[in-house]
């Protein structure tokens, strides 16, 4: 599958509907009770462009768009309006936001990772796509300095150092970062007279394993 490093318009996935997707297989027994079993580690986010698309020009845009990714064949990056920050949506990221490993003395490239929390249950999902110039990273609490300590690859969300964290040192990381999808269709059905109507396009996006 081809990856494009672009962004969907952000001003055209504001106001889009969507979020994560889990795959659960229930398994009701005999007596009542329930089995139950899930293929993914991780969860997969669906949405709705359509609902964003306001006018003829917005239309035009997404034209566009759709066809440079050749429908579904390249993926892209997606703003999830609702969850694109490695901290709360009221502030910015900063050093102590994520603890994404511990040092070794040995390793030198860490994922970048968010962890979700409810009660004493947590999920941690990899952050493949940071957003350039976002990045911040903390040894210890210490502020590194990105192409000095540390380099960030932007296709990936793989931290490496310069040199290995010493044994026993917390790195922790800021960011913001895009979901990696491609168009769930390759039919785009638009009309003037639907937008007259008060009627919007169906735009299926879906988030692709990057």
């Amino acid at each position: 599958m081809g990856f494009h490093e672009i962004r969907f318009p952000a001003s055209l996935s504001f106001g889009s509907v969507g979020g994560p997707e889990r795959h659960t297989d229930v398994v009701t027994l005999a007596n009542g009770f329930e089995e139950r079993n899930t293929p993914w580690r991780h969860s997969r986010r669906r949405y709705d462009a359509g609902v964003a698309m306001r006018g003829l020009e917005d239309i035009e845009v997404l034209i566009a768009f759709f066809e440079a990714r050749r429908g579904q064949i390249h993926g892209f990056r997606w703003k999830d309006w609702t969850d694109y920050k490695s901290c709360s949506a009221t502030r910015d990221p900063s050093i102590d936001d994520q603890r994404i490993g511990t040092g070794d003395d040995a390793t030198a490239a860490f994922q970048l990772i968010k962890t979700y929390r409810s009660g004493e249950q947590v999920y941690e999902r990899p952050i493949r796509k940071p957003v350039r110039g976002s990045v911040v990273i903390g040894l210890d609490g210490d502020a590194q300095q990105e192409g000095l300590h540390f380099e960030v690859d932007k296709a990936t969300g793989i931290v490496t150092f310069a040199h290995p964290p010493n044994g026993g040192v917390e790195i922790t990381a800021g960011f913001e970062f895009d979901v990696p999808v491609r168009f769930d269709t390759d039919r785009i059905q638009t009309s003037l007279a639907s937008f007259q109507a008060g009627d919007v396009p169906s735009v299926p996006i879906v988030e692709v394993r990057a």
